[in-house]
């Protein structure tokens, strides 16, 4: 759906669908807005999913027998056992910390209230209250700084990790102490954000760091753990810490396993389901063991399963006419989950607009920026809340509420919440019952009170949480959203409830609506659907909502998706992070591979000289490099008309410029290496070099200066100088892929051999070699070449993948994606019928936006 106009209703709420390239703009005359520009892409990779099958690694297949299988295994259930154990403790720690920062700061501010409201110093009260809160957020925004990937709730990153991206920082050590303790201080300092965002990026990270036994923060944390040495292995437990961090803040192991599930795993079988759900359920059983044990004194009680807990909804003792809910009820469930879709729309493109703000114009700027425009929202945040609960809350009867539970969270009855702030004796003030309160103690109270909050207070604090939850969220502090939604949409659901009871007279019960406000205002901003429905359902601990919750949720969502993406979809596409859907759209089927594929390839032989290997990395940034050898055979059958092969002459011929120019840039950065010999013949070589125009002429001045492209890369044949441009440009037969990490592993280690020995006596590396400094390989920068002989060869076979997925030209995307996707590929090499490599696909081929541009050019063509 396009916009239908520069109003900006228009800008915010219409689908985020078609748009047109720079090239397409110019033509068609027209010019794209500011707001609307794209920002900028950022060079993120995919993670190394798929196996190595090389020969180190077979190797260690030929060794492996059933005894070595299951102690693998038992090792593997005992760390899966070990993260949801730590994340549970992690849980303990940010929720005590927190309750005891809030119960300091509420306590003084009470006090002070108090002996202010009749003596006429409310002010002081406010500085008080303003000192208290900005000195939390500042360090918070300060821990940031230290490590800036631990803003917000992590759970856009962690979809994209999830999904196979690899973002720089995100599962560190330091992410993790900068995250849980920042995440103390800013719902300590009273911003409106929520601790269990956090809490699944921090259970991420445990899950990614525990089975690694070393830390780069901390480098003498190394132990010998011979075992998980791939990111295979680390995507799968951090896909298990991610499940126990949802599990661990909702008491909900069977909705974290479908989070974990739901949002971005490719890859998945039974047998992770199976571990994934073992941790999240010993995650849920140490923080309630603990959390029983600490504020109970009641050791293995396990009465309190998460950090947020929506107690029990049932109706008062013996009235025989209440319901939790009726059929007639699920009328009012729809509409509210298409207001909670349009008000989560809404939400997401405020908050879209702010982060393009803050993306533009404050990111750039000194990073002290950032620590103030956390000041200041603490600030507003913080007078907002003081200057309603002052004037406009209002004074209410204490013998009015009824509650239908008798805990909140393990510890304070209901009524233990409420606030009498500006009030007389035997009345409390009901905004300041909602602003002066844990969020969760807030929950708690629009949950299970009945007639305790009129309508006008429900629409302000509704009105002005929105406002500032949507401002705050994406500042630079640790900061969750689920906690705010819920909180936001239980003040609408509630506010229908009081609208139902008293303008239509209908008997229903309010905390079901609370619910159902709560759940469609959060589906609305995040769109998520089953793992969403049972976390809900997990955290009411009643079956029956089960159908109202779905049905909620599946409304608000649709509702939603007709305007814009949920709010973690939105952040990951301003990131530039190129996240890939489960499917693609029909439509591109009209493309294959050879439409999208990547076609100026930088290829290594499987004999290669140091030198050239040494120019490759140094001068490309590509993980992965093909392994080909020149085939000469099939000249005579180009001459000849042969269907089969003759059809792939115009991949050859795409390829021939993208070739030429990669050899000229290779002899032109061997200048670099410390050889004289070297550095000679690329003065040679370079004397009479000008940049051309045009491609055509960058290739005829390269033939006629017969300029030799590798100078005797191959041990056993050296270039002519009578080649013609076929021989020069000859097709290239594919063999398999080696990757950056493994071609510096072995500079490093002096694998290599000379001119006048064999191959055979080039030196091994066993598999625990090659993946010794897992996960931060050493980077070619780091090589000293001095230490090298460039005439000196090495022979990459043993160590490249000889079996790498592949398709052939013609492939169709669905296809293409599919094979991509599920296999959690990095490199996908597009291979001719006759076996020659002719472009390789990676994850930016297959993004929605530069689909769609390739589907524009099929258009033009056709």
């Amino acid at each position: 759906m396009a916009c239908c106009g520069n109003c900006f209703c228009c800008q915010c709420c219409c689908r985020e669908g078609e748009t047109r390239t720079p090239e397409e703009l110019t033509i068609l005359g027209e010019i794209r807005e500011e707001e609307d520009e794209i920002l900028p892409r950022k060079d993120y990779e995919s993670l190394d999913y798929d196996r190595c099958i090389n020969e180190p690694y077979v190797e260690v297949l030929e060794g492996m027998d059933n005894k070595k299988a299951r102690k693998y295994e038992a090792v593997r259930w005992l760390m899966v056992f070990a993260i949801g154990v730590t994340v549970g403790l992690v849980g303990l720690f940010v929720d005590f910390f927190v309750r005891l920062f809030t119960k300091i700061k509420l306590s003084l501010v009470a006090d002070s209230v108090e002996k202010c409201t009749d003596k006429g110093c409310l002010a002081l009260s406010l500085l008080e209250l303003l000192s208290i809160n900005m000195t939390f957020i500042f360090i918070a925004s300060v821990l940031v700084l230290i490590e800036p990937v631990a803003a917000g709730s992590g759970i856009p990153e962690i979809k994209s990790y999830l999904n196979g991206v690899k973002i720089p920082g995100i599962v560190r050590l330091r992410t993790f102490l900068c995250k849980a303790s920042g995440v103390l201080f800013s719902v300590a300092g009273g911003l409106f954000v929520g601790k269990e965002g956090p809490m699944i990026h921090s259970g991420a990270i445990v899950g990614a760091g525990l089975p690694q036994f070393q830390s780069i923060t901390f480098k003498r944390i190394r132990f010998d753990f011979p075992y998980f040495r791939s990111d295979r292995d680390k995507r799968d437990f951090v896909s298990a810490g991610a499940a126990a961090g949802v599990a661990a803040a909702f008491g909900a192991p069977i909705g974290g396993t479908l989070f974990s599930l739901e949002e971005g795993s490719s890859f998945w079988n039974q047998a992770l389901t199976w571990k994934v759900l073992f941790c999240s359920m010993s995650a849920t059983f140490t923080l309630n063991f603990f959390r029983s044990g600490i504020n109970f004194n009641k050791w293995g009680s396990f009465q309190l399963p998460g950090l947020l807990n929506f107690g029990e909804f049932k109706c008062s003792d013996g009235d025989k006419n209440c319901h939790l809910w009726t059929v007639v009820d699920l009328a009012f469930f729809v509409l509210m989950g298409v207001v909670g879709g349009l008000l989560g729309a809404l939400f997401n493109c405020l908050n879209k607009s702010l982060s393009k703000y803050r993306i533009k114009h404050i990111h750039p700027k000194a990073k002290f920026i950032r620590v103030l425009e956390c000041l200041l929202v603490s600030m507003v945040t913080t007078m907002v809340i003081f200057a309603a609960s002052l004037l406009l809350g209002e004074c209410r009867d204490l013998s009015t509420p009824t509650t239908h539970n008798s805990t909140l969270s393990g510890v304070e009855d209901i009524n233990s919440t409420i606030r009498q702030f500006f009030c007389t004796n035997k009345t409390y003030n009901d905004m300041a019952t909602l602003f002066f309160n844990p969020q969760e103690a807030a929950i708690h109270q629009l949950f299970h009170q009945d007639g305790n909050f009129s309508p006008v207070t429900l629409s302000v604090f509704f009105l002005l949480y929105f406002l500032l939850a949507c401002w705050t969220y994406g500042v630079s502090v640790p900061s969750g959203l689920f906690v705010p939604s819920l909180l936001c949409g239980a003040a609408f659901g509630r506010l229908v409830a009081n609208i139902l009871k008293v303008k239509l007279g209908m008997d229903i019960y309010a905390g079901t609506f609370a619910l159902i406000g709560a759940a469609s205002f959060l589906g609305g901003v995040v769109r998520m659907t089953i793992s969403l429905t049972v976390i809900l359902i997990e955290s009411t601990n009643e079956i029956t909502y089960g159908l109202p919750i779905m049905i909620t949720l599946m409304v608000a969502k649709w509702t939603g998706d007709f305007f814009n993406k949920g709010i973690y979809d939105i952040h990951i596409q301003l990131r530039g992070v190129p996240l890939l859907e489960w499917e693609t759209e029909v439509e591109m089927d009209k493309l294959t591979a050879s439409d999208i594929m990547e076609t100026n390839l930088t290829y290594v032989y499987p004999h290669t000289r140091v030198q050239s290997l040494v120019s490759i990395l140094r001068t490309t940034i590509y993980h992965a490099f093909p392994v080909v050898t020149e085939n000469r055979q099939n000249e005579r059958d180009f001459m000849k008309g042969n269907i089969l092969v003759s059809n792939n002459i115009r991949f050859k011929k795409s390829s021939v410029m993208s070739r030429a120019g990669e050899q000229r840039r290779r002899c032109q950065s061997m200048k670099s290496y410390p050889s004289s010999e070297l550095r000679n013949v690329c003065d040679e070589q370079n004397a009479a070099a000008e940049p051309a125009e045009e491609g055509e002429d960058l290739l005829q001045q390269m033939l006629e200066r017969r300029h030799a492209p590798y100078p005797n890369l191959c041990p056993d044949q050296s270039p002519s100088e009578e080649w013609t441009m076929e021989e020069r440009f000859r097709p290239l037969t594919f063999h398999g892929l080696i990757l950056r990490s493994q071609l510096v592993n072995l500079l490093i280690r002096g694998v290599c051999y000379t001119e006048s020995q064999s191959s055979a006596t080039q030196p091994r590396l066993s598999f625990a070699e090659m993946t010794e400094d897992y996960p931060r390989y050493p980077d070619i920068h780091d090589l000293d070449l001095a230490l090298l002989n460039p005439r000196m060869i090495v022979d990459v076979t043993p160590y490249m993948n000889p079996c790498p997925y592949t398709v052939s030209p013609n492939t169709r995307i669905s296809q293409v994606f599919n094979l991509f996707r599920t296999m959690g590929l990095r490199h996908l090499p597009v291979v001719n019928a006759v076996g020659e490599i002719v472009g390789i696909i990676t994850r930016h081929n297959l993004t929605h936006e530069f689909l769609v541009a390739k589907l524009r050019q099929h258009y033009i063509t056709i």
